[in-house]
């Protein structure tokens, strides 16, 4: 059953999140994810959105997300995305 990675970013360092964009695509295709949006100016219908970045990834299942996220090549990456921004990240079941 697909997942969906939500992400909601707030970017305090943008030379520093260049870096890990740069290697991003490069470490996700390894894994059979799928990027559907990426955003740095949502419309909020309601509520508030004090974030920077909002993206959505879709991976076929919840192993290959892990198996993404956890790998090494993407634990060496995430470290520019932790030195650069603030996260919240969900993983949500597809239908």
């Amino acid at each position: 059953m697909a997942v969906y990675l939500v992400a909601q970013l707030k970017i305090e360092d943008r030379d520093e999140y260049s870096v890990y964009e740069a290697g991003f695509l490069g470490v996700f295709g390894k894994f059979g994810g799928e990027v559907l949006a990426a955003d740095d100016a949502v419309s909020c219908i309601e509520g508030k959105w004090p974030y920077s970045r909002t993206v959505l990834l879709r991976f076929p299942d919840a192993d290959e997300a892990r198996r993404w996220y956890d790998s090494p090549e993407y634990q060496e990456l995430v470290q520019h995305r932790f030195r650069a921004a603030d996260a919240n990240i969900a993983m949500v079941q597809g239908f």
